[in-house]
């Protein structure tokens, strides 16, 4: 069985939001798109998801054109259409509703080989002191292990 294979990743988004919940999503694409996603073509860092009309849709994706492609590519930073389960999507609904959630990308990856899937993350956003406490708490942690590997190694 062929690995997955990431494709586009939002570094920033564990930095920005705390993760609530995370799932799997398909995507549809037209035949030159989808030869640009696996060619590494993507830009997801201000995507974002929203329910319209029963469906969910992502906005903001960049994939650009692919070169060979001429007349048949698409707009690249056209709205595309998420592939999920009408259960799911309700659940999306109501859980968006709630105040200060939102619907962000956090990767985009082919999965055995052919299909391109979307992991889409119901996040929160976080205020400038969360990303302080954040960031103090990856240090603290850091300096931890430093310290645990230098006295593994008798360092000190």
């Amino acid at each position: 069985m062929p690995e997955d294979k990431t494709v586009a990743q939002n570094r920033k988004a564990r930095h920005e939001y705390f993760i609530v919940e995370s799932f799997e999503t398909g995507i549809v694409l037209s035949g030159t798109e989808i030869k640009s996603v696996r060619a590494g073509q993507v830009n997801i860092k201000d995507g974002f998801a929203r329910v319209e009309k029963g469906e969910l849709w992502l906005y903001n994706v960049h994939i650009s054109p692919y070169k060979m492609g001429s007349y048949y590519n698409k707009d690249p930073m056209r709205v595309r259409k998420l592939l999920v389960h009408r259960s799911e999507i309700r659940k999306l609904v109501s859980k968006t509703q709630e105040k200060g959630l939102t619907l962000i990308p956090l990767k985009i990856y082919i999965k055995e080989g052919k299909y391109a899937k979307c992991e889409l993350a119901i996040a929160k956003g976080k205020k400038l002191y969360d990303k302080r406490d954040s960031d103090a708490e990856k240090d603290a942690a850091r300096r931890i292990d430093r310290a645990i590997r230098q006295e593994i190694r008798g360092e000190r």
